[in-house]
């Protein structure tokens, strides 16, 4: 069939399937957030619903009904509330401290979600970006600085829980989870961590009462745990996750809803010993005067995976799946946000015992030499010409690692990232994906970047 997915289209097409025999009960899991919001008028027509029931779904998806279960779990979400208006939705956002997430509620894609800094900001996106009322309220939650965040997709039946995959994003909480590159399994988590993370993701399951698959995205901060959200459906991360163990995951999540337990599945978690990176690939250079830093609302348009038997390596491979050519040599281009600067030496470092030279705009550039790395000065765009744009578009970078934080230092340094993706040359705007970069051109350095079919890893 090819309708539109609205009530009144998928209740015709069920009677005209239930002319033809007996209806078992219809999926809603593979289809992201509009099939969740039908499963209401199905089940008021009284069409049953396989698996996950719509009360289910809905405590789910209800704000207040999610965290009354969370406490009753014993479990941690970030500070959050729900405003009606404006005026709470300020009271809410001073209670909580900025920086805060703000989105509508019951949106798919991160769509008109923003990580809002301060009074100012939040009356401009009250005013410009949606209406706040009592039948569309939004969404405020306390932003994690500096958080790692989680995915994990589970599949269960009501009493067992199998974890698919736990993937770690490389770009911190904050960036939306489908433009995040991430590993699976994770590259830098304890094991203890990743055992909670287990604990806590069986546990929602069962109080969720789950049938089929299950998406749960986690915050990391200062080793604490914090639920951000779960999605009782199949996620976009699903189809990779199958890729990487090797298991039909939709088909065997199918077959869970229709009444087969998931023991009889015997599925083994995943130990091949390989690490896959799943990288977004953005549409960016088809959209003249589109900034480039990555944010909360989705902006990718596909994906690519990179695998092989170490993190590095397998970071490498999807870089260059994505179609960004690493450089093994040349000079590399650095300026991060004072927070940032501490992480960035050790990665600006490497580079440098690596043979790489580096430039950094003035203040990067002195606290680079304060920690003993001889770092060249170029100048802001602001600062006069020659200036760093300049030396993009003249080949005289092969690399950019450029980190910035509020209105006015995004504005300034976009002619920055403009350039950098014209020219073709790799850009990280997270330090997390520079250290990764770092790690990947280290290998490729190396000759470790080999071929290998898709089965060789299974």
């Amino acid at each position: 069939y090819f309708e539109p997915l609205t009530a009144e289209d998928v209740l015709e097409l069920i009677d005209l399937e239930m002319s033809k025999g007996t209806l078992l009960g219809v999926i809603v899991q593979f289809g992201g957030q509009t099939p969740l919001k039908l499963a209401d008028d199905l089940e008021r027509a009284g069409i049953p619903i396989l698996g996950t029931s719509p009360d289910a779904i809905d405590l789910a998806e209800d704000r207040d009904r999610f965290s009354a279960l969370l406490g009753k779990l014993g479990l941690k979400q970030p500070p959050n509330g729900i405003a009606r208006s404006a005026a709470e939705a300020k009271a809410i956002a001073e209670k909580i401290g900025y920086p805060v997430v703000i989105r509508p509620s019951y949106v798919l894609g991160g769509r008109g979600m923003e990580i809002v800094r301060d009074t100012a900001h939040l009356e401009r996106y009250i005013n410009e970006a949606v209406i706040v009322s009592g039948k569309s309220p939004v969404l405020i939650d306390g932003y994690l600085r500096d958080a790692i965040e989680v995915d994990v997709d589970a599949l269960c039946d009501g009493k067992d829980v199998v974890i698919c995959g736990i993937m770690e994003h490389i770009e911190e909480a904050g960036v939306h989870s489908g433009d995040s590159a991430c590993s699976l399994p994770p590259y830098s988590l304890k094991p203890e961590t990743i055992a909670e993370i287990e604990r806590q993701t069986r546990d929602m399951a069962l109080a969720l009462n789950v049938g089929g698959l299950m998406n749960v995205q986690y915050a990391i901060q200062d080793g604490t745990i914090y639920v951000l959200e779960v999605n009782p459906r199949a996620s976009r991360t699903v189809p990779f996750v199958a890729k990487v163990i090797g298991e039909p995951v939709a088909k065997i999540a199918a077959k869970v809803m229709a009444g087969e337990s998931l023991a009889s599945f015997n599925l083994k978690p995943n130990a091949h010993g390989r690490v896959a990176v799943k990288e977004a690939v953005f549409p960016f250079a088809r959209f003249p005067g589109v900034d480039t830093v990555l944010g909360p609302e989705m902006r990718s348009t596909g994906e690519v995976m990179g695998l092989d038997r170490s993190f590095a390596v397998a970071f490498a491979k999807s870089q260059l799946g994505g179609g960004t050519k690493v450089p093994t040599s040349g000079t590399v281009f650095v300026s991060v946000k004072d927070s940032d600067k501490t992480k960035i030496v050790a990665p600006a470092k490497k580079l440098l015992d690596m043979g790489f030279k580096l430039i950094a705009t003035g203040g990067t550039q002195r606290y680079l030499e304060e920690q003993g790395l001889k770092v060249g000065t170029i100048n802001k765009v602001l600062e006069g010409r020659p200036h760093i744009v300049d030396a993009i578009k003249n080949g005289e970078v092969q690399l950019v690692f450029n980190t910035t934080e509020g209105a006015q230092a995004l504005a300034d340094s976009m002619s920055l990232r403009r350039a950098a993706l014209m020219m073709k040359v790799p850009y990280y705007t997270t330090v997390a994906g520079a250290r990764a970069a770092v790690e990947g051109i280290d290998a490729i350095r190396k000759g470790q970047l080999e071929v290998a079919s898709l089965q060789s890893y299974i």
